[in-house]
């Protein structure tokens, strides 16, 4: 392991010379030893020391949790707390401090070691993450936003801009409804509550305005954080997977309109003006009776109508006579 300075805060000092010795044969160096937790914030910024031994019951006016407290609004350090077998009650006051990894003394130089490196790496383990989270939230193709209760974005992620041409802090000046277009608001409000109340949003569309005065379709999942009331959700620009379901809805409204106009075409007949005949589907031209009969199963009988006896048969028989 890398040499390591290293601040001891321990009032019983025989415990803390035998802490700084055992320390000295792994290989660090103690910065200072200080016997209360004023003594230690005074040193800290002189020592500059990389991680602090502190006695989980230290005595005096600033306790052990204070004295954290106070020495990491300082300095980024890594914290171990070193405690008695018998000192629970004392470790049940640092329990909630960010770094409570506790060391129990006496103890060998390997136990020494094993938990000094363990507190290093899970300190600078928690000192990368908030970087790393910003990272990913800078660089993430979705839409990353924390909505406040009250309606108006709290962070938004790079995203946002390029996706909507909107700067963020137009998007936060603003109460997120605003920028949702209008006959999606009522229904996203609907969901917007819902949230807040404890559900979540699972592939909730609505459409977002953009700076040109178009909109564009946005796929959210959404779940809130109650205690700090607001809502973290992650939105995917789906405006042209939308765009291909209209146009392919469109197509298939096209198709079905032409279909039904084939149909319809299918159901008129072109009979000549003059005598009669009807064209059928190869071009050819036939009597009634003939297209009928080829098209379907009916038989002709002939005979006269009224109308037509009167006007051709009569006038023939009267010739006759």
């Amino acid at each position: 392991m890398d040499r390591r300075r290293i601040l001891i805060v321990d009032d019983e000092l025989p415990r803390a010379r035998a802490l700084e010795g055992m320390l000295a044969e792994l290989g660090h160096e103690v910065a200072a030893i200080a016997s209360s937790g004023a003594e230690a914030i005074a040193l800290v910024d002189e020592a500059t020391p990389q991680l602090v031994l502190l006695d989980v019951a230290l005595s005096g006016d600033v306790d052990a949790v204070k004295t954290v407290e106070e020495i990491r609004r300082r300095r980024p350090v890594a914290v171990l707390f070193t405690a008695a077998a018998d000192e629970g009650a004392a470790l049940a006051r640092v329990g909630g401090t960010e770094s409570h990894e506790v060391l129990t003394v006496p103890c060998t130089a390997r136990e020494l070691r094993l938990t000094v490196e363990l507190a290093l790496c899970r300190h600078e383990a928690a000192r990368q993450l908030p970087d790393l989270e910003e990272r990913f939230f800078a660089v993430s193709i979705d839409l990353v936003c924390c909505l406040d209760f009250n309606g108006y974005f709290k962070r938004l992620n790079p995203a946002w801009e390029r996706t909507l041409g909107l700067t963020r802090q137009e998007l936060m000046s603003r109460p997120f409804i605003e920028f949702v277009h209008p006959d999606d608001r009522e229904r996203t409000l609907n969901q917007n509550r819902e949230v807040r109340g404890g559900g979540q949003a699972l592939g909730f569309e609505n459409r977002y305005l953009c700076k040109d005065g178009s909109y564009r379709w946005l796929l959210w999942n959404a779940a809130p954080d109650a205690d700090g009331r607001v809502i973290f959700a992650v939105a995917r620009d789906i405006t042209a997977r939308k765009q291909a379901e209209e146009d392919r809805e469109r197509l298939v409204r096209e198709l079905r309109a032409a279909l039904d106009e084939v149909r319809t075409l299918r159901e008129i007949l072109p009979i000549c003006s003059y005598c009669k005949k009807i064209r059928d589907d190869e071009n050819y031209w036939q009597s009634v009776e003939g297209y009928i009969s080829s098209h379907t199963n009916t038989r002709f009988s002939h005979g006269i109508c009224p109308a037509c006896y009167a006007r051709e048969i009569e006038p023939q028989l009267g010739e006759r006579e």
